[in-house]
């Protein structure tokens, strides 16, 4: 295993088996070709053409896009053709949060291939034989990755929260981190990946900040999401994301984001610059830079 084994990983997918779905001639989303015939019930605001799905109609104002978003998310639901509703509204958007064109609940996303948006944080100590890391470990009843390894806090990141208000907000429910603590965390940047998963496509974007804490802090998840927390040296963290499974998939790309920015994968590596530039995958309908 290697880093960029990890990399991989999370950016497995076949673009021949999604189609484009437009608004406006703009790539909003991303639909597998099962998924797009579902949407053939309601001619009224789809056409479906051999390379893509048409969002047709779509009134000009947010809150009407929305509504018809949440009929047909119902609809799937009650098919049980996608996850049960979360009830949290995330932003529809060819480009960052801030541009949305609509609103979908979270559960919906992956099935349109539509972007979403997190914060993962890295909470470390520094102490006098080098960093060590906090991590937390899935409860065994988590829907997803149960029973894996999982950052300190990590969540998504809702319409109507801001980067401050949310990471607060998942800071004092997954680690019992008071607010003056979370402002603290440095925003270091965001990784990007697009993985072909069960409920659909994934092109998704974390954002990633950096926390040192105090040496007697000691997390307290409150809502149950982890199991217990361990506070390991970073190699020993280094180590379990370059040669295990341990820790849920996307985690391991803002650990390895996190050891580059630390000097703890060496510029003489030869998978070096591979790493870098995976990190920040291409999303489906961003042009793709150098």
């Amino acid at each position: 295993m290697s880093f960029l084994d990890k990399i991989r990983a999370c950016n497995r997918w076949n673009p021949r088996d999604f189609i484009p779905f437009l608004l406006d001639s703009e790539r909003i989303g991303s639909l597998r070709l099962s998924a797009a015939d579902r949407l053939r019930r309601w001619p009224q605001h789809f056409r479906l053409t051999p390379n893509a799905v048409h969002w047709i109609d779509a009134p000009a104002e947010v809150a009407a896009r929305t509504a018809i978003l949440a009929e047909v998310a119902g609809c799937l639901a009650d098919e049980q053709a996608i996850d049960p509703l979360h009830g949290e509204l995330y932003p529809v958007t060819a480009g960052d949060r801030e541009q949305a064109c609509a609103l979908i609940d979270r559960a919906c996303a992956p099935f349109f291939g539509m972007r979403a948006f997190g914060q993962h944080l890295n909470g470390f100590v520094r102490t006098a034989h080098g960093i060590e890391m906090w991590i937390g470990r899935r409860a065994a009843n988590r829907r997803l990755y149960p029973g894996r390894l999982d950052h300190l806090v990590a969540g998504g990141l809702p319409h109507g929260l801001d980067f401050a208000e949310n990471l607060r907000k998942e800071c004092a429910e997954e680690a019992g981190m008071p607010a003056e603590l979370a402002d603290r965390a440095i925003p270091v940047g965001a990784v990007t990946y697009c993985r072909d998963s069960e409920r659909g496509l994934k092109p998704d974007v974390m954002y990633c900040y950096d926390l040192e804490l105090p040496d007697d802090f000691v997390p307290r998840c409150t809502d149950g999401e982890v199991e217990i927390f361990y506070r390991l040296p970073v190699a020993e963290v280094r180590d379990l994301v370059r040669d295990t499974d341990e820790f849920k998939l996307n985690c391991n790309l803002v650990i390895i984001d996190f050891l580059i920015r630390h000097g703890l994968i060496a510029q003489s590596d030869p998978d070096y610059l591979a790493i870098l530039q995976g990190l920040r995958a291409p999303l489906p309908g961003q042009a793709k830079t150098v």
